[in-house]
């Protein structure tokens, strides 16, 4: 989650309006013709920004929200035309007739979009995590495979140079030998702390249409890299304990979470937090020979057998994998196929976590997954 919404200059807002222009329609127009659906993720400001620097390569052709109060804010915000809001989403999809949706809605409205979407032929993007349960994740899946749609789950953490070089070192290279632990540090001082907007926050410290609390908000950030290093490997058991150390401010979901994961010969330990004193998104693998520490997106600290630790500067990534835009585009336009942490495979696997977790919690006991288990 973002963790500050920075007021655009009045340059910018021209430009977004720009950005958001209904097409000319002119034959030799081969920008992505995305839609967003949905306004009360707070994510979806950064993703106007990120419009601008591929205003070359993408247009927003429409935007849905049910709520005409969040469509006047944030037309008022970003200097947007209404003509460019709908408040029916079939009506949206059906005369925009766009390639792609990025979703912006609460996480319990994910299955509700891919269904749209997917009855159309249309690929869809989602914020983290998938699914607020094992029954909507097998919805969205089935409804991907039937209408042979792309779903891809968008994480800030998926962009880091840092978590490339990471994979780089642990995987192709092997230098650290296997995998014997990983930690992953996620999370800041509270979404109400840190001012997120009232329509995020709403649903956010919702147990329904969030899942949970920091648990899920940050607990899948980890369960995300793990089951990319694992080669999307299923643990054996997953343990939880959440918290609510601020109750007078969260008092329906938790805002402390740690999950232990269960491998063969590995183990897994989340740390999901709304009460960090700084904003934390780091991620340590510890191998049989050496370790790699990635903190933020640009730091890395490495030792290997018979060195000192050292920093090391992260090779920038490729230019279809520097963010989740330029993913997309690759994705529809049929350069790449989803893979990794951005991947429905992937992501079902998360979302299995993240439900044992819940049920860990509040049943005080681990979970153990099912073996036999297909999704």
């Amino acid at each position: 989650m973002r963790t500050r919404f920075r007021t655009l200059t009045f340059g910018c807002i021209l430009l977004l309006f720009w950005a958001v222009a209904p097409s000319s329609g002119a034959g030799d127009d081969n920008r992505l013709k995305l839609a967003i659906v949905g306004l009360v993720h707070g994510h979806v400001s950064g993703f106007m920004r990120l419009m601008e620097s591929h205003k070359d390569e993408a247009e927003i052709v429409g935007i849905f929200d049910p709520s005409t109060e969040l469509q006047r804010k944030f037309a008022e915000r970003f200097g947007l035309a209404n003509t460019a809001f709908f408040n029916d989403l079939s009506v949206m999809l059906d005369r925009t007739k766009p390639e792609a949706v990025a979703t912006f809605t609460s996480t319990y409205d994910h299955p509700m979009v891919v269904e749209a979407c997917a009855s159309r032929g249309i690929h869809v993007m989602v914020e983290k995590p998938l699914a607020v349960s094992m029954e909507h994740a097998r919805t969205i899946r089935r409804a991907a495979n039937r209408g042979g749609i792309h779903v891809i789950v968008n994480y800030e953490t998926t962009w880091y140079p840092s978590r490339g070089s990471l994979w780089s070192l642990i995987k192709e290279e092997r230098a650290a030998g296997e995998i014997r632990r990983m930690v992953a540090l996620d999370g800041h001082s509270g979404p109400k702390e840190i001012g997120v907007p009232p329509e995020f926050l709403d649903w956010l410290t919702d147990p329904t249409k969030n899942g949970a609390g920091a648990l899920f908000d940050f607990g899948c950030y980890g369960a995300n890299l793990m089951t990319w290093l694992m080669d999307n490997q299923r643990p054996v058991t997953v343990t939880a304990i959440t918290q609510r150390i601020k109750p007078e401010v969260y008092p329906r979901v938790d805002d402390e979470a740690t999950i232990l994961l269960e491998y063969p010969k590995a183990q897994g330990i989340i740390q999901a937090s709304w009460n960090w004193p700084f904003n934390r998104k780091d991620f340590e693998v510890y191998g049989a020979r050496g370790y790699a520490i990635a903190t933020g997106g640009n730091a890395l600290q490495v030792r290997l057998p018979d060195k000192q630790e050292e920093a090391r500067t992260p090779e920038p990534l490729a230019p279809d994998e520097r963010d989740s835009l330029s993913y997309l585009i690759g994705v529809v336009r049929g350069k790449r196929k989803p893979s990794g942490p951005s991947s429905l495979d992937n992501n079902m696997i998360v979302t299995e976590i993240l439900e044992a977790a819940r049920e860990s919690a509040r049943r005080r006991k681990t979970i153990t997954l099912d073996r036999n288990h297909a999704f």
